[in-house]
């Protein structure tokens, strides 16, 4: 009976033990920035990092010379079938979290559970916005052309096509407003390449500041006070 006892109490000791590593540096790592690559072209593109307080969004024009986000978003997949919006949010993460958890109150321990440890799949939450002010949650980037192909590359690869190229469209009612969409992704979610993870990874392959690696928003969001 006390070898059962001290291997429970082992086995508590090393998943506290592993929670506790996980938190310090979910802490401290953002801390270390990536700088921005230096470049000899002008920024002429504005994209923004958006946050609801937990989730960040990556958030780019609808139409540029380097990508036409209205052929692999389109317009008609969202109620409202507005075809005028400027600008589109795209983030990754859990399909569970997305179309499940519409507030954190209906947050369930197997949805968390499924999510943190690669066991669901994933999905991308597309939101179309007339305007964007910066403000504590939203910050504006500006890149140069080269740049925001090479953002438009790390975006579109994460989505997950058909056998004709076409993005995949989630069909279901659990979307958040008349101007969003859901759409099937590649990659599982886990806790240790969260939502704010690929975003900030975005921000590599476009050659600006980011943090080293980050579960969190706020590890984004300090490089950019």
């Amino acid at each position: 009976m006390k070898k059962v006892i001290f291997i429970v109490l082992k086995s508590l000791g090393g998943i506290l033990g592993a929670v506790a590593l996980y938190l310090l540096l979910g802490y401290f790592l953002p801390f270390i920035e990536v700088p921005a690559k230096p470049v000899n072209e002008p920024t002429t593109i504005g994209i923004y990092i958006l946050t609801n307080g937990v989730h960040t969004d990556l958030v780019v024009p609808v139409k540029t010379p380097e990508k036409d986000w209205s052929k692999k978003i389109p317009f008609q997949n969202t109620l409202s079938q507005r075809t005028d919006f400027p600008y589109v949010g795209i983030g990754w993460g859990d399909k569970g979290f997305y179309l499940d958890t519409p507030t954190w109150a209906e947050l369930k321990v197997s949805t968390a559970l499924i999510a943190a440890f690669w066991l669901g799949e994933s999905a991308m939450h597309t939101t179309f916005y007339e305007n964007l002010t910066e403000g504590d949650d939203v910050k504006k980037i500006m890149l140069t052309r080269t740049q925001y192909a090479a953002l438009c590359d790390f975006i579109e690869k994460k989505f997950e096509h058909d056998k004709n190229g076409n993005t995949i469209l989630v069909k279901t009612d659990a979307v958040y407003g008349k101007n969003d969409a859901f759409y099937e992704a590649e990659g599982s979610y886990s806790f240790l390449y969260t939502c704010n993870t690929w975003s900030n990874n975005g921000l590599k392959a476009a050659g600006q500041k980011a943090a080293l690696w980050t579960p969190s928003d706020f590890g984004i969001f300090q490089h950019y006070k």
